[in-house]
């Protein structure tokens, strides 16, 4: 390790700002971070429903494979599905081999990879800093309590298993780098593969620029020339694809000319050139850093130690610098942008603000949290009174006696707060994600069921006739396969298809905005994303 006193001095704190009476060991702390992980991946899901467009979709996929033993092409609705790969959809099918199809353990498959990175940050951290294994388990704990992994990490979409995927790939390079042998170089070709099948070539923003910049931030005595470092980051590649292979060759062959395009360039290099959705300007993510480091990067003591880091001469603060700032400057080239993209990056800023001095004070902890559940105790109680609109509609479920019991857990939350921080700082800023998120949950549980949940008219729907279902009015993505397990494809009709669809389906099923009326009454009414949709049984 090159200049262990001047890294320590410049990238480790004295304590970890969990110290009070006594200190918590590091142990003691990593345990904290894995069960607020897991707390979160368990508690979120089940306290709301499942979310359209993103989560009713991939579950929908992940029930079209399920029911139609589809396993090496996805389809959704019907039509083969190439926007996103299979690890997913196949890891929710594994886990209802063993459980049976259930919503609630297909929900648990992601938030379990948000669980599983904060433990392989936990173990980055003692890698990168084992002269203080406090600061890998603080790291750990900073990564499970900040918003938006917290968030995020609890949805059912793919960035937890890219964020797994990540420091796999990182871990396997600190291996290589250090002298491991072919066992590492397999891992980098493991971690390459899985995160492909994960969400898609993306990993390779995360990890090339790491791997091409080794010289910058080698920790081994005795480098090596670099020509071989490459040749081992190129034979990792070539690995990764030989493993790919065996799922790629297949599906491309089954999948046919369009599914191939979708995968090879569409949806690759196309969404890097020019996206064809979330298409937003380069400054985005400068823009929500903010958020996205929300709330241990509001301490201005963390902003002090990330700006006084030394990063001529430790090596480790180049290699997070590096990590973190080059998948920041990738991700603001690449045309499309979500907020949720930085998720795996996360690992390495919780590592730098783990690394920064600990906090002194509860007040900003106090005022961080404010900040979220102030808004969102005013949205509720305007929602509850009808002086605001979710899509432009009314909220009738949500009354003021939820918008009571989110403030006092709010007053709860902001004295525990507040408590915390007169005897462990960094406990304060562990609370504030927690009880700025369960103030969200609480208070707007009663809009999200009634504006956002399919299952309303999943009863009706998965007593499909054979006469058929339909939908008009309505740009369809799949939000009722799962939640009504249907057995067959919704047919989308534009406004000259309907008539016919009509006539020559009697008994059929239709689901409309209520521009059309129908000789019979409404089965069933309900709010779904700002627009109204009517069930009808057709005569």
């Amino acid at each position: 390790m090159h200049g262990p006193a001047k890294v320590e001095r410049t990238m480790t704190p004295r304590n970890s700002g969990l110290r009070g009476r006594r200190n918590l060991s590091s142990r003691a702390v990593g345990g904290l971070a894995l069960t607020l992980a897991v707390a979160f991946a368990v508690a979120l899901p089940l306290m709301r429903p499942v979310l359209p467009v993103d989560e009713t979709r991939y579950l929908s996929v992940a029930w079209e494979m399920h029911r139609d033993g589809s396993y090496i092409v996805p389809h959704l609705n019907g039509e083969i599905y190439a926007h996103k790969p299979p690890l997913l959809f196949w890891l929710i099918n594994l886990v209802w081999s063993l459980t049976g199809v259930s919503e609630v353990a297909a929900r648990l498959v992601a938030p379990a990879f948000g669980v599983v990175s904060v433990a392989l940050t936990w173990r980055l951290g003692d890698r990168l800093f084992p002269e203080r294994p406090e600061l890998g388990a603080m790291a750990a704990l900073i990564l499970a309590s900040t918003g938006l992994f917290a968030l995020y990490g609890s949805l059912t979409m793919f960035d937890t298993m890219l964020t797994t995927a990540t420091l796999l790939g990182v871990l396997a390079l600190l291996s290589m780098d250090t002298g491991g042998g072919r066992l590492a170089t397999l891992g980098l070709a493991a971690a390459l593969a899985f995160g492909v099948l994960a969400k898609g070539p993306v990993i390779l923003v995360h990890l090339m620029p790491l791997a091409l910049t080794r010289p910058l931030w080698t920790m081994a005595e005795d480098p090596g020339p670099p020509a071989s470092w490459y040749a081992r980051v190129a034979a990792a590649i070539g690995a990764a694809a030989v493993i790919l292979a065996v799922w790629l060759v297949p599906a491309l062959w089954l999948g046919g000319p369009e599914y191939r395009a979708e995968v090879l360039w569409r949806q690759s290099a196309g969404r890097m050139v020019n996206a064809f959705d979330h298409a937003r300007p380069v400054w985005f993510f400068v823009a929500v850093l903010p958020i996205v480091l929300w709330p241990w990067a509001w301490r201005p003591s963390a902003l002090r130690g990330l700006a006084s880091a030394t990063l001529r001469s430790d090596r480790r603060a180049r290699f997070l610098a590096i990590w973190g700032l080059s998948t920041l400057v990738l991700f603001s080239l690449i045309s499309g942008k979500q907020v949720h993209y930085l998720l795996p990056v996360l690992p390495a800023a919780a590592l730098a603000l783990a690394a920064a001095p600990p906090p002194r004070h509860a007040w900003t902890a106090v005022v961080a949290c404010l900040a979220v559940i102030a808004p969102v105790l005013a949205w509720a109680a305007l929602l509850a009174t009808g002086r605001a609109r979710i899509d432009g509609v009314a909220v009738e479920s949500l009354g003021l006696d939820t918008v009571a019991l989110a403030a006092a857990i709010a007053g709860a939350g902001l004295l525990a707060i507040a408590f915390a921080g007169r005897h462990l700082p960094a406990l304060a800023w562990v609370l504030v994600a927690p009880v700025a998120l369960i103030v969200a949950h609480v208070g707007l549980r009663p809009a999200l069921f009634e504006h956002f949940d399919t299952g309303r008219f999943a009863a009706e729907l998965g007593r499909a006739p054979a006469a058929g279902v339909a939908i008009h009015g309505y740009p369809y993505q799949g939000e009722f396969g799962f939640t009504a397990r249907l057995t067959s494809a919704v047919e989308v009709l534009s406004t000259d298809e309907v008539d016919p669809w009509v006539a020559s389906h009697p008994g059929g099923l239709i689901l409309t905005t209520g521009e059309r009326s129908f000789p019979v009454p409404a089965i069933g009414e309900a709010w779904l994303a700002g627009k109204r949709l009517l069930l009808y049984r057709l005569p």
